[in-house]
């Protein structure tokens, strides 16, 4: 019989009050929720939990007791929300978690205000919203102190990985190296595999900062997380880390090797009916297609994973995915659907806050058509602006580097198609000028038509022909045409 099995059997207890019954499920559900066993932790919560982002029930508890149950159905409205993919669940779960810390607050337990703040931060970093998931995390860490230095210890591992994920990755070394210090071997497998986890996330990152010693050791340090994780029996944990690892085998150009761990991954999560984690397995499994040249099973592959990610909340997931899909649409052809697809995956980021993913989606929009005319030179020059704004904090030298050629893909734009450059055709370099002096004339002429022929000295009909056969991308740029009468003479009735 296990801890939370003994815990539960004490409810057989007729002694105790409701209260005392309503906290020995609180910690059995914390238990089950650090696992990642969330179905368990729902099931423990049996008479309080009424589903996802749903008050429970909290009838004849007292106070202290009560924000105990809101923070555990909070805590977990949160993680089974992004599992699941469940639209509102964040929002749910920020209501009963702020509560609970309010009423921790209101009865002087800070440490415990500080712990339900943090889970409060985690709902705010599955959205994207880095900055404001960081505050509260740094004042819970300062919160709790050195009252609780396990829990202290889950805080700071907690703000590693809003670091990481914001690109800050020496405070995320920094981080680790205090959390470190707070740990030994006393800490349970969990925290140990948590710790090795995100270690390895920041030396992975730093890879390719600074070369490839960074990935050996990333590497080891995922390794020992997935075993920390395997004696803990987290399995949705080792899951994630699989994943992880895949990822970066992947980066190192070792495709078999990354399928491989992607398949064990997958293997779990779709055990656990883990939808979220399930689709962001197919969205690395997609990247490692692209770079096999498999287009169409990746098309296929990232269909579906968006379909799951945009159901749930975590809109820098489903930016990433878009921006995948982009890059397939772009290897296949379909270049107009791939210039929407990578807009989208732009503003979804960054309407989230996730500004770094935003970026990269819009370097991503540069790579794969700065050199068509799929996006005009305009456009292109306001979306590496973009870009270079939404980046500017990067300390990742791939991002830098992708940064710096795109800078030259666009200047190459806007100096013009050049005699000797490859595939060039005096009719394409016509074209180009053509296309570059109409959308002039229509940006200066409010959109209308007749008044933008006037200015480029032809008929409207011959501009309105070009826009309908050469120039049809175009056509968004001009006024609706308005409805001509085919004769003045009225048809006489009856």
């Amino acid at each position: 019989m296990n801890l939370a099995d003994k815990r539960l059997k004490e409810l057989d207890n007729p002694s105790l009050t409701e209260s005392e019954r309503a906290l020995l499920r609180c910690r059995v559900a914390a238990g089950f929720i650090h696992r990642g066993q969330y179905e368990a932790a729902s099931e423990a919560l049996s008479g309080l939990w009424r589903g996802i982002g749903q008050r429970p029930n909290v009838e004849g508890l007292d106070e202290g007791t009560t924000a105990e149950v809101l923070q555990q159905v909070g805590a977990l409205s949160g993680w089974m929300g992004a599992s699941q993919q469940v639209d509102g669940a964040q929002e749910a779960a920020k209501d009963l978690l702020s509560e609970s810390a309010a009423l921790f607050e209101r009865l002087g337990d800070t440490a415990k205000a500080a712990f339900a703040r943090s889970d409060l931060a985690l709902c705010y970093w599955r959205e994207g919203a880095y900055d404001e998931a960081r505050v509260l995390l740094t004042r819970a860490s300062d919160e709790i102190g050195d009252a609780d230095p396990e829990r202290r210890a889950i805080v700071i591992l907690r703000l590693v990985t809003v670091e990481c994920a914001a690109g800050g990755l020496h405070n995320a070394l920094t981080l680790l190296k205090e959390a470190g210090q707070i740990l030994d071997d006393s800490a349970s497998h969990a925290l140990r595999g948590s710790f090795h986890n995100l270690h390895a996330v920041t030396l992975r990152r730093l890879g390719a900062v600074e070369g490839h010693d960074y990935y050996d050791r990333a590497i080891i340090e995922y390794t020992a997380a997935i075993y920390h994780y395997e004696q803990a029996r987290h399995e949705r944990y080792a899951a994630r880390i699989e994943n992880n690892l895949a990822f970066l085998l992947y980066k190192l150009g070792r495709y078999a090797d990354a399928h491989e761990h992607l398949d064990q991954a997958q293997l779990i999560f779709t055990r656990l009916r883990d939808e979220g984690s399930s689709a962001q397995v197919d969205e690395t499994r997609a990247r490692v297609l692209i770079a096999e040249k498999r287009y169409r099973e990746a098309g296929r592959l990232i269909a579906g994973a968006i379909q799951t990610l945009e159901k749930g909340g975590d809109a820098a997931s489903l930016a990433d995915a878009l921006t995948v899909q982009g890059v397939i649409w772009a290897r296949l052809g379909g270049y107009d659907s791939s210039v929407s697809i990578l807009r989208r995956a732009m503003t979804v980021a960054e309407e989230a806050g996730a500004l770094s993913n935003a970026g990269l989606a819009a370097l991503t929009l540069i790579e794969e058509h700065g050199a068509r005319r799929a996006v005009s030179e305009e456009d292109l020059y306001d979306l590496y602006r973009r870009a270079d704004r939404l980046l500017k904090d990067t300390q990742n030298v791939e991002e830098i580097a992708r940064l710096r050629a795109c800078a030259r893909a666009v200047m190459r734009r806007l100096a013009g198609v050049q005699l000797g450059a490859k595939n060039f055709t005096l009719f394409s370099a016509v074209q180009e000028l053509e296309a570059k002096l109409i959308t002039q004339a229509l940006d200066e002429a409010g959109g209308s038509v007749t008044r933008a022929a006037r200015l480029l000295g032809i008929r409207h009909q011959t501009l309105t022909s070009m826009l309908k056969t050469r120039h049809k991308r175009l056509q968004g740029k001009r006024t609706p045409p308005e409805k001509r009468l085919k004769s003045i003479i009225k048809t006489p009735e009856g």
